[in-house]
């Protein structure tokens, strides 16, 4: 086949899932699977599940939606405050939500009563890097007000780092956010509220030697999917960076100058950008055309094949250098980082599959069997 396609191993998933659930439970903290990259993939949601996530979690309610619809079994958090006007579906999408305005607070616990549900409330905390969050000061006054509404309860505490500002989560942030915890766990006589101290970022930390506090969850989406620490970008020891590829086909293999001809402006590779392409001399190369855009993928994030230099894109063409010419329809595997993965699983153009190279599972029927999912039936 050559649709351009994203190619998912689900036991990769299981694999990465169960390493750190093993990992950070010693240190008592449990772990939110988190989908967004992969679209609220219900099968990369499973594959989590069996590796012993705790629960699931989604910046998107339609992605909560579609898990929903999948018959997921699993408590759903949804990770992206919703509007007020989305209260009434967040509260039948999300079993909690995370929130840091109390008048979307409020929308959710009228939605939750209109709907004879109860939602659970994760107060996000500001600790600097200044995306979201109350201010520390303002917790337990927030707190007391989530407390007093019916249609929610006060689930836990939340903190979100390295993201916008590139603020490193370290022990003096979890120190606060565990202190914040225990006074409102104290005052509010709430024994058991959910610390959630950050994303994959927080891996390095909670690894550590030093105390992990109070909190007791970390929302994990990157390290499980790709196997790497978004701080550094480097591998994670015992996890495997080979969940994902992006695989697209040569439409066009010949050799060409190296240097363009005629007046020079801004590309659109480079998206109104009018710095001057690299120049090489007049040299010829093997320039070799692939069925993938920016609209497919991010190119900046994908690791070539052995042999092959990625050039360049523009919306719908993707440019490389390779090593010979390659005839038309040959399918080339790239490696993708968390940007290129959540564009190529968001593009309508993209075909899913799926496979589970687990030597003891037989989800489909036999191991390294492939199940085609289209973008049409992966929405329903």
């Amino acid at each position: 086949m050559n649709a351009p396609r994203i190619e998912v191993d689900l036991a990769a998933i299981e694999h990465n899932a169960r390493s750190l659930v093993t990992r950070l439970g010693p240190v008592g903290i449990s772990v939110t699977g988190v989908t967004k990259a992969a679209l609220g993939s219900p099968e990369v949601a499973r594959a989590m599940l069996r590796g012993g996530v705790a629960r699931l979690a989604d910046s998107r309610i339609e992605n909560l939606e579609r898990l929903r619809r999948a018959r997921v079994t699993a408590h759903l958090t949804l990770l992206r405050s919703p509007a007020p006007a989305e209260a009434a579906r967040a509260v039948l999408a999300a079993d909690a939500s995370l929130v840091s305005d109390m008048a979307v607070v409020r929308a959710l616990a009228g939605a939750a009563v209109a709907a004879g549900r109860s939602h659970g409330i994760v107060l996000m905390v500001e600790l600097g890097d200044l995306r979201e969050g109350i201010m520390p000061d303002e917790v337990l006054t927030s707190a007391r007000q989530v407390a007093a509404l019916s249609g929610v309860t006060l689930d836990g505490l939340g903190a979100n780092l390295a993201c916008l500002n590139g603020v490193i989560p370290g022990a003096e942030q979890m120190a606060e956010l565990s202190t914040l915890a225990a006074l409102v766990s104290a005052r509010l006589g709430i024994p058991d509220l959910r610390v959630s101290g950050g994303n994959s970022s927080n891996l390095a930390w909670a690894f550590g030697r030093g105390s992990t506090g109070a909190v007791n969850d970390l929302r994990v989406g990157e390290a499980i999917l790709l196997g790497v620490d978004p701080l550094t970008l480097s591998p994670i020891e015992g996890l495997r960076g080979d969940a994902f590829a992006v695989v697209g086909a040569v439409i066009e293999s010949r050799e060409k100058p190296t240097e363009p001809w005629g007046r020079v402006s801004s590309t659109a590779a480079q998206m109104g950008d009018a710095r001057p392409s690299v120049r090489r001399g007049r040299a010829r190369r093997i320039q070799t055309l692939v069925a993938l855009g920016r609209q497919d993928i991010v190119p900046e994030g994908l690791t070539a094949p052995a042999g092959v230099t990625v050039l360049g894109a523009t919306s719908d063409h993707l440019v490389l250098e390779t090593a010979a010419v390659l005839a038309a329809g040959t399918e080339l595997r790239f490696g993708v980082d968390y940007a290129a993965l959540l564009r190529a699983m968001a593009s309508p153009f993209v075909a899913v599959l799926t496979i589970d190279s687990s030597p003891t599972r037989c989800d489909t029927t036999e191991r390294g069997e492939v199940a085609h999912t289209s973008r049409a039936e992966s929405m329903l």
